[in-house]
């Protein structure tokens, strides 16, 4: 009988993989519609808690005022990055000329982005519970605690870094840091879902033994996180490409990115390839109501959208809704590989006991 402490932290844990897989399709509509820059501060919204609705409702220097604002805040980044012997990325910052450019208002952006904030303010919420409940496991399963505890100052770091992404007008490696401790908090959450249900029960045991499964999935998640660092780094290409074209001809946008996007597509391939041979062996291995054999098959559904969203976009000139899906889709690819390794990790083999 699971405890209904347990329980709970099961499920908030659950409740909360769903809402950061929201929260990363937020910021994939608000990278597709360009508003990542439609709060030009932070963590407020035009010094505001709800932001404006008009122009009118702004001084009429705001625009001199947060580019005044942005640079001071980039200058202590620069420092901090200085001290950690990252002087050249400092450099970069100091120098980038689009920091200077101010932003326009747009109200679609600026609430679009609010949104955004707002999801990950509950993102955050959810996190603390997450890490009030897992107290309960302090003495039985102490990794836990301390994973869950983890979690919660990673997000916090990841908010800071927001505000960094936007005083540095998008800055593109900035952006991939971003989008990979996203990932990071998917993983530990994952993790401690998974852990704290196999608590309560037995481990698996087939008749097959698993050890290059575990292999091939573990280069998959490689892969994955690969193709997504691939995918950010074309994203930021199309942005220097449309800036270029004074955002027209969006058709001719990603012919124009260059090799980024081959690397991209034939990455892309290599995924798909390894899924398939993933898919077999579980499906040779396991019997018809295991979890893996589940997962694997919502992996595949999720590689088909993944992979079809991915196809309109490089054909049909970046529709923004495909953007945000192919983002979406990339990341669920990643929650879902991960989980899989980790129940096959836990399977036992019935040959290596007898």
């Amino acid at each position: 009988m699971v405890p209904r402490s347990e329980k709970r932290f099961i499920r908030l844990n659950l409740i909360t993989i769903v809402v950061t897989l929201l929260l990363i399709l937020a910021g994939g509509i608000v990278r597709s519609t360009g508003s990542g820059m439609g709060c030009p501060d932070w963590p407020k919204c035009f010094d505001q808690y709800v932001p404006p609705t008009s122009v009118s409702q702004l001084p009429a220097d705001y625009k001199e005022k947060y580019v005044a604002q942005r640079i001071a805040k980039n200058e202590r980044f620069a420092k901090t990055l200085d001290r950690m012997g990252k002087g050249h990325l400092a450099d970069s910052i100091r120098h980038d000329q689009s920091i200077l450019q101010p932003e326009e208002f747009n109200v679609s952006k600026t609430w679009t982005e609010y949104l955004n904030r707002l999801m990950g303010a509950i993102t955050g919420f959810l996190l603390l519970g997450l890490t009030v409940l897992s107290w309960k496991y302090r003495k039985s399963a102490a990794r836990i605690s301390i994973l869950s505890f983890l979690n919660l100052i990673i997000v916090g770091f990841q908010a800071w870094l927001g505000s960094i992404v936007v005083s540095t007008n998008l800055m593109p490696w900035v952006v991939t840091v971003h989008m990979l401790l996203a990932l990071v908090i998917l993983a530990i959450l994952v993790y401690t879902y998974n852990y704290a249900q196999q608590l309560q029960k037995e481990t698996t045991v087939i008749m097959a033994k698993v050890t290059w499964l575990k292999v091939i999935i573990f280069l998959t998640i490689v892969l994955s996180v690969i193709q997504i660092v691939l995918g950010t780094e074309v994203r930021e290409a199309v942005d220097a490409v449309s800036r270029k074209l004074l955002y027209n001809n969006r058709e001719s946008w990603i012919a124009e990115t260059g090799m980024i996007f081959s690397y991209h597509r034939d990455v892309a391939i290599f995924v798909l390839i390894l899924n398939l041979v993933v898919y077999k062996i579980v499906k040779d291995k396991f019997n018809g109501k295991a979890a893996a054999l589940s997962v694997a098959y919502k992996i595949w559904i999720v590689l088909i959208i993944q992979i079809a969203s991915g196809l309109i976009l490089s054909n049909f000139a970046l529709p923004p809704y495909a953007q945000a899906l192919h983002i979406l889709f990339s990341t669920a690819l990643f929650t879902l590989q991960y989980y899989l390794y980790l129940l096959v990790y836990r399977t036992d083999s019935y040959q290596q006991e007898h």
